[in-house]
């Protein structure tokens, strides 16, 4: 799994206005042809699950074998809110249809819970993109290495550890090589409880909302 990945969201409207599918594969092929072999859609991006076939139609004129997709689906919205879901889940892996699961800001307590019926791959949350838009507080730090603060922030999250793979589409980000006194300067900059406030688009999720316990 390529250290940054792509978010095809923004393809289809999700933050601008949508893009044809044909300059969407583009984008997409483009992104491959410099390292990015992580993809991330769901069937909310655009219209009519636009992006997810959007998505499809570009993986089709690449080395799929080289790729690895994410998609992301609510069983909430779909009126599915079962603690049974983990055992279907499951079942899709055992028969080859998806080959991992992953949960997007579930609590600690529904993550144990998920992860001891079938192990949990992926954890998405959303970590203070905050620091990304424009933090004034930032700026010197980033005209020193001559780069933007989107991209320090994305350099600063994968140096975080190898567990940590970015979404945001900003590919300069991993040639950012920052030092340990670098990265004190953003802990000090932005404190750990200095950065919070809701999702970009807070609809979409339930965060940290415990899933139903499954009755015995």
């Amino acid at each position: 799994v390529s250290r940054l990945g792509f978010g095809c969201g923004g393809l289809s409207g999700i933050l601008n206005a949508p893009l044809s599918h044909q300059d969407g594969c583009s984008v997409i092929k483009e992104d491959f042809n410099n390292g990015i072999t992580f993809f991330d859609t769901a069937d909310v991006y655009g219209k009519n699950h636009d992006n997810e076939i959007m998505v499809c139609k570009a993986l089709k004129q690449l080395p799929r074998d080289q790729i690895q997709l994410a998609t992301e689906f609510s069983i909430v919205v779909l009126g599915y809110n079962s603690p049974s879901r983990m055992e279907e889940l499951k079942k899709l892996v055992e028969e080859g249809k998806i080959k991992y699961i992953g949960l997007s800001k579930a609590s600690a307590v529904t993550i144990k819970r998920a992860h001891a019926i079938h192990p949990i791959t992926a954890l998405q949350m959303e970590k203070s993109s905050e620091v990304s838009r424009g933090e004034f507080r930032l700026s010197s730090l980033a005209t020193k290495h001559a780069t933007m603060v989107l991209q320090l922030a994305l350099a600063w999250l994968i140096h975080q550890g190898d567990d940590i793979i970015p979404i945001p589409d900003n590919v300069g980000s991993l040639a950012l090589k920052l030092t340990q006194e670098d990265l004190k300067e953003i802990r000090d900059a932005v404190p750990i409880d200095d950065v919070s406030g809701t999702r970009e688009v807070a609809s979409y999720a339930w965060k940290f909302a415990d899933t139903p316990i499954k009755e015995m």
